[in-house]
Parts: structure tokens; sequence; C-alpha cells
């Protein structure tokens, strides 16, 4: 199983940008699929969390309107668009995914599978 984190880089404040997370190895179309992020010095944060069909999204305050998340079954890829991005938001993000079910999404150990990280740096 592998998840590829891609779409980061260096970004002015207020700027856009769309994270991608390439899933192989794994039945999709069956796992939700969330973001974190880790800010240096502080702990990894849970961002967003979608089920296999988008028809349930829980997105954490911090980003919630700011931030989409979704999903393309066909192309075992899910995406993190993030808009007027901040200073705050520098940070490493990661893809996860858990099979079938997630009862506590901003708890890391509720998913089985983790993406390698892409850097977001917002410069003001």
């Amino acid at each position: 199983v592998q998840l590829q984190a891609s779409g980061g880089g260096l970004v002015q404040v207020g700027d856009s940008l769309k994270l991608s997370c390439a899933a192989s190895g794994l039945p999709f179309s069956r796992y939700f699929m969330a973001w974190f992020r880790k800010a240096p010095g502080k702990e990894r944060e849970f961002l967003a969390v979608i089920n296999w069909n988008a028809g349930r999204i829980f997105y954490a305050d911090s980003v919630r309107g700011r931030f989409t998340i979704s999903r393309d079954n066909a192309n075992n890829t899910a995406y993190l668009e993030m808009n007027n991005l901040k200073p705050e938001d520098t940070a490493v993000y990661y893809c996860a995914a858990a099979y079938e079910r997630v009862i506590l999404p901003r708890i890391q150990s509720a998913y089985d599978y983790w993406g390698q990280g892409t850097l977001v740096t917002v410069s003001s």
C-alpha cells in the first residue's frame, strides 16, 4: 500500500493550492480518506475527512470554509483544495486512509495508512 502526497510548495498569503494523494495497493473506494498537517513545533493536526462517496465530510474548525476535501475513486486520488492561505498554514501535509469507517476522525490511530507528506510554505 502506498499513499503519495504531492502538490505542496511555496506560495504567498492569500494564494490557493491543491494537494493530491494518490493511492495504490488498496481498494480505494472502501477507504475513508483524510488530511492532517504538522507545523513546526506543533503536533500533527486533523484537517478533514471524506467517506467513500463524499456523502460524509467533516472539517476541523481551523480550516472549515477555506479548505475543501474531495476524491476521485476512478483515479484512486484524494484532494485537498486550500484557499486564502495564511502563514499559519505552513506545515507538512499528510494524507491518511482508514478502512470502511472512522469513529474518531481526529485521532491518528484511526487510520491504517499514511502518506509521506508534502510541504506547504506560506510566505508573507
